[in-house]
């Protein structure tokens, strides 16, 4: 006997969600305009930067069509566990996310935000952690799974404990990250390591 399909089950929900992104229209990430809301966003490359070349490629000939990293902006009361979330404003959480990559691709050395596409997908807060999870696991970016970072925040003073993040390392430019002690691994070590990911999911 084969297993039933529930459309409410947690999962398949999360992918329903997920597919939903993918639906949303690619949007150049220095000129999205401003909106409201909560939610779950995908970011897109086709520059030419060495280490993401097949994901480059793909969406210079598809635009859209590679995520190299997906993410989540959620409400304070989500945070907090708040049950009247649904029923409260949340501002420009998600177009304030977005912005805070840009700032960083802005400030690292090696990218251009003109390489740089986005999709965004406002959602009822309940639905945003679950979203994120599931797009990222049918996705697997190399900014999430190989060249992590990006949305770290500056810890504050005091606050600069263990290593710099590994797209700090390749993307150098966040002033606040040269606060963390050097990886051992080579800014070519990861390059190579996002590289071979990529190989490896094109075929």
């Amino acid at each position: 006997m084969t297993d039933y399909f529930d459309p409410l089950d947690y999962e398949n929900l999360g992918a329903s969600i997920a597919r939903a992104l993918d639906e949303q229209p690619v949007q150049d990430l220095g000129s999205i305009p401003r909106f409201e809301g909560a939610g779950v966003y995908a970011l897109y490359y086709t520059g030419n930067h060495a280490a993401y070349s097949p994901l480059a490629e793909a969406n210079r000939e598809v635009p859209g069509s590679w995520a190299i990293y997906i993410g989540k902006a959620e409400t304070e009361n989500a945070r907090k566990g708040d049950p009247r979330q649904a029923s409260k404003p949340v501002g420009a959480k998600l177009y304030d996310r977005i912005g805070n990559h840009r700032k960083s691709i802005l400030q690292a050395t090696n990218l251009e935000v003109t390489d740089f596409q986005v999709r965004a997908l406002a959602i009822s807060p309940t639905w945003i952690p679950l979203a994120e999870v599931v797009a990222i696991r049918i996705h697997r970016p190399v900014w999430n799974v190989i060249v992590d970072g990006l949305g770290n925040h500056n810890p504050g003073k005091g606050r600069e404990k263990g290593v710099r993040p590994r797209w700090d390392t390749v993307h150098p430019g966040r002033t606040w990250a040269h606060k963390f002690e050097e990886r051992r691994e080579t800014a070519a070590d990861i390059q190579q390591d996002a590289l071979q990911y990529l190989h490896a999911r094109s075929h």
